[in-house]
């Protein structure tokens, strides 16, 4: 995947080592989901009373609000190992046969993007969930037998962007489904003001906010932005970051006041100007923009619907008033209304 710029969802290595090193390893540290916090705190206590292994928890929501980030500190909280994964990387079972031979009792075992397993190795997956135990076939034909081995009780936590593709035998498989929400911008300048403190670089209230309310909701863009803007600070501003240094950095990336990036925009301007408003099909937007239709509906459509400049309809996508207003297109006849005057 091409690097989409400072405003995109998409990281390059560095970033993934920079927001490895600025997660919380404790749930307390763990600013925002209120509600989600006090549900896994309550889990993770019961589970350590009685000595046992926690529920199996399903995560979801957009990328970036922090589930890698939960399964690691539930793993500190329960004092376990954790082992990751992902649903692209198990393509045969025997790659989770393998990957489960060496779970521990009480251990937790992540697997991220769940909903890309393939139906033969999720539906191997379900036994080992329900009944600790993995079904291996030997031989072919009518000389065929399966042979049960066991599994350690460990607790399961997978995490998805798509909850709508996660059947529902595996949902039902998971006693904890909790879902992630786009944080708010006081929520993320408690996450700024705690990562810039990690990284040795002071920032005062207001450039914290103006940084937090460009970061989309998402507290992985809210540290990528911090990291842009401390090296722009570090250069031109004597390593401090206050209101201004904050809005000059962010200007200067082209992250506007909403942190809509450049993707974002052509999405906007592609229903807005091309289309007259809509409605367009996502296949077309997403060959308008060069980019994937999977990553329009995941990744950036969520955010411009929660703002109100796009309405997901049965017939397509439409830009709303308030984007024609905010993005200063005029208003022109639909597509449908000049094909219904014209015949």
């Amino acid at each position: 995947m091409r690097d989409r710029g400072i405003g995109s969802p998409f990281g390059q290595e560095g970033d993934a080592q920079f927001e490895a090193a600025l997660r919380p390893s404790r749930l307390e540290d763990f600013t925002g989901q209120t509600r989600l916090k006090e549900q896994l705190s309550i889990a993770i206590e019961a589970a350590r009373k009685r000595g046992e292994a926690m529920d199996h928890v399903l995560l979801y929501g957009p990328p970036g609000l922090g589930k890698t980030t939960l399964a690691h500190i539930i793993a500190a909280e329960l004092g376990v190992e954790i082992d990751l994964t992902s649903g692209p990387v198990l393509q045969k079972k025997l790659d989770l046969t393998g990957m489960l031979s060496h779970v521990r009792e009480r251990q937790v075992f992540f697997i991220d993007e769940v909903h890309r397993l393939l139906p033969d190795v999720e539906e191997m997956f379900y036994s080992a969930l329900e009944d600790f135990r993995v079904d291996i076939i030997v031989g072919t034909g009518p000389g065929a037998r399966t042979h049960s081995l066991p599994v350690p009780r460990f607790t399961a936590i997978a995490a998805t962007t798509r909850m709508g593709m996660v059947s529902a035998p595996m949902r039902g498989r998971f006693g904890l489904l909790l879902r992630l929400n786009h944080y708010d911008v006081a929520e993320l300048s408690r996450i700024v003001v705690r990562s810039a403190k990690l990284l040795q670089v002071t920032v005062e209230s207001e450039g914290a906010e103006e940084i937090a309310r460009r970061a989309r909701g998402t507290p992985r863009i809210a540290n990528r932005l911090l990291r842009r803007v401390r090296d722009y600070a570090q250069v031109r501003a004597d390593g401090h970051i206050d209101l201004t240094v904050a809005r000059t950095a962010l200007d200067l990336l082209e992250v506007d006041r909403f942190g809509l990036d450049e993707v974002d925009q052509k999405i906007m301007m592609t229903v807005l100007e091309k289309y007259s408003g809509g409605p367009v099909g996502l296949k077309t937007i997403a060959a308008s923009v060069d980019e994937e239709a999977d990553t329009i509906e995941e990744v950036y459509e969520p955010y411009l619907m929660q703002l109100g400049f796009l309405d997901r309809t049965p017939r397509g996508r439409c830009g709303t008033d308030r984007a024609f207003e905010y993005f200063k297109v005029p208003r022109r006849r639909s597509i449908d209304a000049q094909a219904t005057l014209f015949g």
